[in-house]
């Protein structure tokens, strides 16, 4: 091939490669298409620990909710993305309701372009970008679409695979401890993802690259032995969780989002997975077994109900990710396809690949794309109570520094206002949760409650009967401050 024709493909895949990059953004835009507030409840909260932690001044910052001292490794395992994005926020001067918006659209399309790196060398680099646009979002699992520490972390496993493949220094091996790192202290889940997908590779490389290999299985193991003194309980405590039987999550829906990815791609991707097989070499073996053992993880946990929740959920988004890199290099098989030249026939005849390639993206888009339109999703807040939140935060001064209202609201409450809240409703209703719903729909007349508990803000939509209650907005009530 001269340099002419390679020059040419890489115009090419230019070419191929922005609308890619922009059918990304939107696919990662729908759910705020027509709603410009965060959705998923995880990025509200995300928003409330960033603005705590920016009070603070410390990854170790109180809970925004309650005021009370942040405890617990949870908390510093996501710190490096809320670390991240207040400077973001502090720096840029751009809204938490902007940000959240607009910001997963730019990162997932980071992501289809790590992907494109990735298998570019390969052959299949636009191929396989096209496929990772194809992610789904829900409720459940989460994934591209929402500001959430795993879709900060999905382009991650592309750029470590592309430089485990690709560089052999000590610039290339710095940045993967700092890769690995970052993804510990962002989502930690999300690092066990990546080691269950990297298991195969380093294995092959131990094998023929012993240096290479041993030098992969430092960089995997260094970062989580730094952070054991925080998280070493919490590894004792799942792994003892792998040989207990756990229930399916409620909202898991694996056959609905199989079923949104739909059937071309999956067949797609077990042809690529074949494709690379029956290729070879350390690369594509090593693509084709982290699909596997990622995809066999899924499997126990989805029938036998063997592993960890956490993992088999947030593990879903990564089996998709590498299944869309195998079926880029299944689209390419059937692109390269050629019926046999006769005598006098145009060669441009033979190439029935390029139809049929086109003809499999057109129907993949008209699927996928209403697929996702159509994916419910939850809203928390309309445009009167983000309003009057804002009101809040801008007028009313820390002598009134904690609220009660409908707890399915509590959490952007808090997050918008930075004030805390009596209670709220992450994951089901509760004992305090039903004591505030019961207090609203009262009227808010219990001045003692209010009292015991140091809560001098009411947000209700419904009707407010309490005389110590001075209305000072629509829906916005304080306690008299005789009283507090």
């Amino acid at each position: 091939m001269n340099l002419g024709s390679v020059h040419r493909i890489s115009k090419f895949d230019y070419l191929m490669l922005l609308p890619i990059l922009a059918l990304a953004f939107y696919i990662a835009f729908i759910p705020n298409q027509n709603y410009p507030y965060p959705v998923h409840i995880d990025e509200w909260v995300h928003i409330a620990y960033s603005n705590s932690l920016l009070q603070d001044g410390s990854v170790f910052h109180a809970n925004p909710f309650t005021g009370q001292a942040g405890s617990g490794s949870v908390q510093f395992l996501e710190s490096g993305f809320h670390v991240l994005f207040a400077v973001f926020y502090k720096i840029s001067g751009v809204s938490w309701v902007e940000i959240v918006r607009y910001l997963p659209g730019i990162i997932f399309a980071f992501t289809v372009l790590s992907v494109y790196v990735l298998a570019q060398r390969e052959g299949f680099g636009w191929e396989a970008a096209f496929f990772t646009c194809l992610i789904p979002t829900t409720v459940g699992i989460m994934g591209p679409a929402f500001f959430v520490p795993v879709a900060l972390c999905l382009p991650f496993v592309p750029l470590s695979l592309f430089i485990i493949f690709n560089f052999r220094n000590f610039w290339s091996y710095l940045a993967l401890i700092v890769l690995i790192a970052f993804m510990i202290i962002t989502h930690a889940t999300s690092a066990i993802c990546l080691i269950l997908i990297l298991v195969p590779c380093v294995l092959f490389y131990l094998k023929n690259e012993p240096k290479h290999g041993i030098i992969l299985l430092l960089i995997g193991a260094i970062p989580f032995l730094v952070t054991l003194p925080w998280t070493y309980n919490l590894i004792v405590s799942t792994a003892k969780s792998l040989f207990v039987e756990q229930s399916l999550p409620v909202a898991h829906d694996l056959p609905r989002i199989v079923k949104i990815y739909s059937g071309i791609p999956i067949g797609l991707g077990l042809l690529g997975t074949l494709w690379l097989t029956v290729k070879g070499g350390i690369k594509n073996y090593s693509l084709a077994l982290g699909l596997f053992i990622i995809l066999l993880m899924l499997a126990t946990f989805y029938e036998l109900h063997y592993g960890v929740a956490l993992v088999y959920l947030r593990g879903i988004l990564y089996a998709l990710l590498i299944l869309g890199v195998a079926a880029g290099a299944g689209l390419m098989a059937i692109k390269n396809l050629k019926l046999p030249v006769k005598l006098g026939m145009p060669r441009f005849v033979s190439r029935i690949g390029y139809p049929l390639c086109l003809a499999l993206i057109v129907a993949i888009l008209m699927a996928a794309i209403p697929a996702r339109q159509n994916t419910p999703y939850y809203h928390m807040i309309d445009k009167d109570d983000y309003e009057a939140f804002v009101w809040i935060r801008d007028h009313v001064d820390t002598s009134h520094q904690k609220a009660i209202l409908d707890p399915w609201k509590a959490t952007p409450f808090t997050a918008l206002t930075e004030k805390y809240v009596y209670t709220r409703t992450h994951v089901m209703p509760d004992a305090t949760t039903r004591r505030a719903d019961k207090f609203i729909a009262s009227g808010c007349i219990d001045t003692a409650f209010l009292m015991e508990n140091g809560i001098s803000i009411v947000y209700t939509r419904g009707q407010c009967s309490n005389p110590d209650l001075v209305e000072v907005r629509k829906y916005v009530y304080l306690l008299e401050k005789t009283l507090t």
